[in-house]
């Protein structure tokens, strides 16, 4: 009907369709302090801007991170970066997408023409938010207010709300017959894991690999690695009650440092005579990281941090770790571009090429968010 209207009227569109959504969203008011259910308004998607109608939102450690403090942004803020949608409206010169259209948002960007993004070694595209505690869009301002307040954006997504308001860039258009509260963990966790293995380690047929956490990032990291054919995948996790889905999805071997008198990599290189091809740590702690470096092939192993390292901490380590031959990466969103790449890999879950439902714990109305990160924090 706008689309109609916008043909048959001469002037300016945004006075008929483009108006301020009231609707619900989850407000973090201070740090270490609960989700509050909030009414908010949602402003008008402005030039190259996309509003949103949030359908299911998956919970990220990387949220609960800013809670605590371990990832510095700005407050009050609307955390949420994991999530599937329906286009509401879109602004000024939005090509893309259109309203009606199934979306995913991209809490990595791609722009299509900053270096970052037209090199093909890249994915970090230049326009997001990451690392920058920016917290506002492009034009220096936010798209939230409650009770009279300004409210910050969270990775360029946030998607602890009804409705959000995001860059066109930041916006994938996919499959419209996908099942958004499947697909939405494509947003990051199953990506970022799915695509360490894949793109940024390029695990190989036969190779060993260990992979340290188990959340939904640390099993996809496990899917990565049995579709890349690895022979064995040796999953590492001080909850053994994780052990079960680990094995389920490809795990051959799991381990809990709990059970061991000796350093875990010290347990790792003995069981694999001499250390992993590919090691991936995926929790976001600095000693973990260091473990998981120290149980490659002290000559060819590569090892990839793929867990949101913790904001004023330092990582100490002997450098003939690495004089000996082994490579220490980084992976942010699997390495995948994400704009490009998000749409094929919903055509991929859609033609069976891989499962999420094991990745879905709990389904909880969007007022019980809190009750949803206590399970988080309590490792269920």
């Amino acid at each position: 009907l706008c689309g109609d209207l916008k043909m048959q009227m001469p002037f300016p569109f945004s006075l008929l369709c483009l108006q301020v959504i009231k609707c619900k969203a989850a407000v973090v008011w201070e740090a270490n302090k609960p989700f509050s259910i909030e009414d908010v308004e949602v402003a008008p998607p402005k030039e190259h801007e996309v509003r949103v109608k949030i359908v299911a939102t998956g919970i990220c450690r990387s949220d609960d991170h800013v809670i605590t403090g371990a990832l510095v942004m700005p407050f009050p803020i609307i955390l949420g970066h994991e999530a599937a949608g329906v286009v509401e409206s879109v602004g000024q010169g939005v090509t893309a997408v259109k309203p009606g259209d199934k979306v995913i948002p991209l809490f990595v960007p791609q722009c299509g023409v900053c270096p970052n993004c037209l090199n093909t070694k890249s994915n970090l595209c230049s326009k997001t938010d990451l690392g920058t505690s920016g917290g506002l869009m492009a034009d220096g301002t936010t798209r939230f207010t409650c009770k009279g307040k300004a409210i910050h954006h969270f990775l360029g997504t946030s998607t602890f709300t009804e409705y959000t308001v995001l860059h066109e860039s930041a916006v994938a258009k996919i499959d419209s017959a996908a099942p958004l509260e499947k697909v939405c963990l494509i947003g990051c966790g199953f990506s970022t894991g799915y695509g360490a293995a894949l793109q940024t380690a390029k695990v190989e047929p036969g190779s060993t690999c260990a992979v340290f956490g188990l959340g939904g990032v640390g099993l996809s990291v496990i899917m990565g690695c049995k579709a890349a054919e690895a022979s064995r995948i040796i999953a590492v996790d001080i909850n053994s009650d994780k052990f079960a889905k680990a094995k389920e999805l490809g795990a051959t071997d799991c381990i809990n440092p709990k059970d061991f008198n000796k350093p875990i990599h010290e347990v790792l290189t003995e069981m694999t005579g001499g250390g992993v091809d590919y090691s991936f740590e995926v929790i976001g702690r600095t000693d973990t990281m260091t473990a998981a470096l120290a149980c490659c092939q002290y000559n060819y192993g590569v090892s990839v941090i793929v867990g949101v390292p913790p904001a004023a901490q330092k990582i100490t380590f002997d450098p003939m770790l690495l004089f000996s031959g082994r490579s220490w990466k980084g992976s942010v969103f699997g390495g995948w571009k994400s704009k490009d790449a998000v749409p094929k890999l919903v055509a991929d879950y859609m033609k069976k090429k891989f499962v999420l439902d094991p990745l879905i714990t709990h389904t909880l109305p969007f007022t019980k968010i809190n009750e949803g990160f206590d399970l988080l924090r309590t490792g269920k």
